[in-house]
């Protein structure tokens, strides 16, 4: 499979904040009532993953930062605020809301309105 086999919305985020990336892998999983989704893994490592019209559902960049616009402000916000020495490297959108990875291995959930609900500081565990 290549670039082409994936909805025209995914080809064009992958364009747009992974310019220079080379696609490795696509997997493409078919649901029950045809609902498909993609997963795609770069060769950098990241992996995005897309529902079936073309939307990321989920940026995991690996130890790199995932692209600041993938990002809705009022996270980035609270984690430089918060978290100023750490780094997203992973999100995914629930319907709920966000769920974020840190570079320090913080994990934070927000919810629809942007309000931090949970954060799962390593240290604590």
């Amino acid at each position: 499979l290549d670039r082409d086999n994936l909805p025209v919305k995914a080809q064009e985020m992958i364009t747009t904040y992974f310019p220079k990336a080379k696609i490795s892998m696509i997997k493409v999983d078919k649901h029950l009532l045809k609902k498909t989704d993609y997963d795609v893994k770069l060769v950098n490592g990241t992996k995005i993953e897309f529902n079936n019209s073309g939307e990321w559902t989920s940026v995991d960049c690996k130890k790199k930062s995932v692209p600041d616009e993938l990002v809705p402000k009022h996270i980035r916000r609270k984690v430089a605020s918060s978290y100023p020495d750490a780094t997203i490297t992973r999100i995914t959108k629930k319907s709920g809301g966000h769920i974020v990875g840190l570079s320090d291995g913080t994990e934070l959930k927000f919810n629809l309105l942007g309000q931090l609900k949970k954060s799962s500081d390593s240290l604590d565990e």
